[in-house]
């Protein structure tokens, strides 16, 4: 008996690691030192900081993998895995500087991981960072062969004068939301649920476009990175932000803002993705839990003075990023950091 016999073939694995090697590397940046396959990932600070605060953050993909996987869809969950980290790690304010991965699986299977590290790479280069490692683990008996699990670790920077925390939140500031590309990757346990109950098939088509479900479903999650570093490169006052994910506005929107004050949001301000619909539809799903389950549309939100409201906008249409007013702060007269969105009960 041998490791192999055992359900680990080593010599797939390195195999694996040559395979993937010239994607990773193309999002190497100058501060990286060394290559792909030592112990750790070494980068040196950029220049130019002279107190830097390094911002770390780590998520999954969830339950998304499970229909991925389904599907057949692998690129896709790669750029996912970044964008639920960075887009996490640039709320304050910081530039994603490196990322890691870990995969785990039953078996390996080179083709659909070698598609979801090249969706890791995808991810990088839209957030300009650099993939400076990662960890493969097969693990047979732990995990069915042929699926696999996906976390990721970023970690950011930023000048220590510079980082925002919600600090700075004042009554009257306006809370601007930013289109989410779907569901993200949040809420698929939900969706799974809908999915079987419905009977759905990769020919499912829904709304009055009749776009393909599982195609909406699978859309990789937003990366917002490149938008929000020209927003502060425009020395726009943004005293705050969110990425809105698993528990949907109410549950992320409050994470960030002093004592005292709360988000009001009108839902009457966008227009309310036409998958959301049609899993409240076809789940009957109750409002309430539609909204504390899904981003409803709104992937990431940045709160700023009244006065820069409308500068803000425009920067993010100009950018090719729909963005609307979606509500402002008010004083919370018992402390209480709820919510308060018109007609949810949340």
């Amino acid at each position: 008996m041998d490791y192999k016999t055992a359900g680990v073939d080593v010599t797939a694995g390195r195999a694996f690691v040559d395979r993937i090697k010239s994607c990773v590397e193309k999002t190497h940046k100058s501060e990286v030192i060394g290559g792909l396959g030592g112990f750790g990932g070494c980068i040196k600070i950029p220049k130019g900081y002279e107190s830097p605060v390094l911002v770390s953050g780590t998520d999954g993909v969830g339950t998304k993998l499970e229909l991925a996987q389904d599907y057949g869809c692998h690129f896709g969950v790669g750029i996912d895995l970044v964008a639920m980290c960075v887009n996490d790690v640039i709320t304050n304010g910081a530039r994603p500087l490196f990322f890691l991965d870990y995969i785990a699986s039953g078996k390996l299977t080179p083709d659909s991981l070698a598609e979801v590290i090249e969706g890791i790479a995808e991810g990088c280069s839209q957030s300009d960072c650099s993939l400076v490692g990662g960890e493969t683990a097969e693990m047979p008996g732990f995990y069915p062969n042929g699926r696999y699990d996906l976390a990721g670790f970023c970690v950011g920077i930023v000048e220590y004068d510079q980082l925002i925390d919600g600090s700075q939140i004042n009554s009257e500031d306006q809370i601007i939301g930013i289109k989410s590309n779907g569901v993200h990757s949040n809420g698929f346990s939900l969706v799974r649920k809908v999915l079987a109950k419905a009977n759905v098939d990769e020919s499912t088509l829904y709304g009055k476009d009749q776009r393909n479900l599982i195609q909406s479903l699978l859309e990789p999650t937003a990366i917002y990175v490149q938008l929000v570093e020209k927003l502060l490169r425009e020395n726009l006052p943004v005293h705050g932000m969110t990425h809105i994910t698993g528990g949907g506005l109410p549950e992320n929107l409050p994470r960030i803002f002093p004592s005292g004050l709360l988000p009001h949001i009108d839902t009457t301000s966008w227009e309310i993705s036409e998958i959301f619909n049609w899993l409240q539809s076809a789940g009957d799903i109750p409002e309430i839990d539609l909204w504390n389950t899904f981003n409803m549309g709104i992937g990431f939100c940045l709160i700023v003075p009244k006065s820069a409201a409308d500068s803000t906008l425009e920067v993010c249409i100009k950018n090719d990023f729909e963005a609307w007013n979606i509500g402002q702060v008010v004083e919370s007269h018992n402390n209480s950091k709820q919510i308060d969105i018109t007609g949810i009960p949340c």
